[in-house]
């Protein structure tokens, strides 16, 4: 009997132990140093395409569990400056996406190497073979977005609620997103072209420099996607679901 109630008291303390267990935090998983923008940003509108169905994948996309936009505590005050510095033009931000965890970029390739989804090619890349996708860089195995410094976004116009005309649409494979289609991005000066009209190209460098001015560098292929310039993870590739920051395992 004694050795009976040994067995359980050694069984109910491993019990105990087991449950005081908690995930461990790894460099990949800590998310103390993300905010939700919308917290610092509250005007900001948020259309994060990759929670919905509707974005080159057709489908919600792993790891995105709430449609939120996080990023890093830092990107995130250059990102108010860069909103309220709009507001006094009379426009607000709209955000596609922003911290994308890596296991969202692991369904983006494994989605480009099914070549026979082809589903949303008419919406996003009617003019791209689908398997060129990593060729051409649409697609690759690791993007700065997991970095937590990046934002993918557009400008609404207050004064009637529509999204500022851009010429082309967010997550469109194609030059026609390049910053330079239609004109010189470093001169801001239009080229007349069969593309972009001289409105579309200037609400294009309207966001851009803003965004510069704040802090943020564009890239040469999508006129939407911005990474703060002094990043502060530049080699973490984050894998934590976009989620409410106080529900995440790691915060509890």
């Amino acid at each position: 009997m004694a050795a009976i109630l040994a067995a359980c008291s050694l069984f109910a303390t491993s019990c105990r132990n087991a449950a005081k267990v908690v995930p461990a935090v790894t460099p990949e998983t800590d998310c103390s140093q993300f905010v939700v923008i919308t917290d610092v940003v509250p005007d900001a509108i948020l259309e994060i395409r990759y929670y919905s169905t509707y974005n080159f994948v057709g489908a919600r996309v792993d790891g995105y569990e709430e449609p939120l936009a996080l990023l890093t505590r830092q990107a995130t005050d250059s990102l108010k400056a860069a909103s309220d510095d709009l507001r006094r033009q009379g426009y607000c931000i709209k955000i596609f996406d922003s911290y994308r965890p890596q296991t969202a970029v692991n369904h983006f390739v494994r989605w480009a190497s099914n070549l026979a989804d082809s589903a949303m090619k008419p919406y996003f890349y009617p003019n791209v073979d689908k398997s060129k996708l990593f060729e051409l860089g649409y697609i690759a195995e690791k993007s700065g977005h997991s970095r937590g410094s990046t934002v993918d976004l557009t400008i609404v116009d207050m004064s009637t609620g529509k999204e500022v005309d851009m010429g082309g649409v967010f997550d469109w494979f194609g030059p026609e997103s390049h910053p330079d289609c239609g004109g010189n991005p470093e001169t801001m000066e239009y080229r007349p072209n069969d593309t972009l009209t001289a409105q579309q190209f200037a609400n294009r460098m309207l966001l851009r420099s803003t965004m510069m001015r704040h802090g943020f560098i564009p890239i040469d292929c999508e006129w939407w996607h911005f990474t703060l310039d002094n990043e502060p993870f530049k080699d973490t590739y984050f894998s934590f679901p976009v989620k409410r920051l106080d529900n995440h395992p790691t915060q509890q």
